[in-house]
């Protein structure tokens, strides 16, 4: 008779093993899977992608590769105080000839604003990238032209950035002193 506690310890413990939920969509499956820490989600009907934000610039590659034509629109959005997080870049990709539309989501921290241009891949992300860094202060490393492009050259500061002070620019009139 064999002893109990050793056979006990034989005995095979199952392991649970995770499975990353991927999109069923061939070419949506065949974009993410090669990027391990991107996690895939639908949100009111569009499938949207949380992505670190190093891997921006590879991942805007591979979806110019999988037939996204355009980046349809390049955002930034500042949730101070409301997420660990502060920032977030949010691009949306579109692929007119498979009918998809690709939302994918950076999370950004404060402490270390740039993140890859994806203009390498995405000529007309230019100028969305830019009015990011005019407005936001983060930086796309790669760009070709990383200036402002809203604000004058010499303002100091980033008007969306939820810390600017509102109201701080005096307004001046064309005809303020003119007395009627």
């Amino acid at each position: 008779m064999p002893d109990e506690p050793e056979a006990a310890a034989e005995e095979v413990v199952e392991e649970l093993v995770e499975v990353r939920p991927l999109p069923e969509h061939p070419i949506l499956k065949g974009l993410i899977e090669p990027f391990a820490d991107a996690e895939w989600l639908m949100s009111a009907g569009q499938h949207v992608v949380m992505l670190p934000k190093d891997q921006l610039g590879s991942f805007g590659q591979a979806c110019k590769v999988a037939g996204f034509e355009m980046a349809a629109d390049v955002t930034a959005v500042d949730y101070l105080g409301k997420r660990r997080v502060r920032f977030e870049v949010v691009a949306n990709f579109l692929s007119v000839e498979h009918g998809l539309r690709l939302r994918v989501r950076c999370p950004v921290p404060a402490d270390d604003t740039v993140v890859p241009s994806l203009v390498p891949a995405y000529p007309g992300a230019n100028f969305f990238e830019r009015e990011i860094y005019d407005m936001f202060g983060i930086t796309f490393d790669g760009h070709p032209d990383m200036t402002r492009i809203l604000m004058p050259d010499d303002w100091v500061g980033h008007p969306l950035r939820k810390d600017f002070a509102v109201g701080d620019v005096p307004v001046q009139f064309k005809e303020a002193n003119k007395v009627i």
